[in-house]
């Protein structure tokens, strides 16, 4: 049997200080990061979009004349978005930290279409209007929305977008 020596006594309560201080900060790290990722949720959960009502009369009046000329029976958001819900989907509605997948189809008020496909993002990822309108819809459901300019890319172009141009899109979530 070793017999306890002033070192070996020292070594041990530095190695068991040791150990416990790795096990309690094990411990703290793994809570602190449960606790905070569910924050962070709930958090990303609760927010809105948000947005100051589009008040451009000359944009109004463009989106409408293309409402009209398309058929689109629409109702105006309080944004300034004009949409018609052509199926609701399901009535759980997604938020803006849902990740959804959206088959879409992209035009200026002139009709020419500048984007087309299927995407999966997270909604918050998305331009303000597609966060303010498709939360309207459900899974399985279909919108025709027409975005002010400055709930889309604003005074920026964006590829074949001009800077200040109001968008028409008919997407659906699948």
């Amino acid at each position: 049997m070793i017999q306890p020596t002033p070192k070996n006594t020292l070594r041990t309560s530095y190695s068991s200080i040791l150990s416990l201080f790795i096990i309690i900060t094990g411990i703290a790290l793994f809570s602190a990061c449960s606790k905070s990722d569910n924050d962070q949720q709930t958090t990303a959960c609760a927010i809105k979009a948000s947005y100051t009502n589009d008040s451009n009369a000359a944009q109004r009046a463009q989106m409408i004349a293309f409402c009209n000329n398309n058929g689109i029976t629409y109702t105006i958001h309080p944004s300034g978005i004009l949409y018609q819900i052509t199926a609701p989907g399901d009535t759980t509605k997604p938020d803006l930290c849902t990740s959804l997948t959206m088959t879409y189809t992209g035009k200026l008020m002139t009709g020419i279409q500048f984007d087309k496909g299927t995407i999966t993002y997270p909604l918050k990822d998305l331009i303000v209007g597609w966060q303010i309108a498709v939360p309207l819809i459900g899974k399985g459901g279909k919108i025709k929305m027409v975005i002010p300019s400055s709930l889309a890319y604003g005074p920026n172009a964006n590829g074949s977008i001009p800077a200040n141009s109001p968008l028409y899109f008919e997407m659906s979530i699948d």
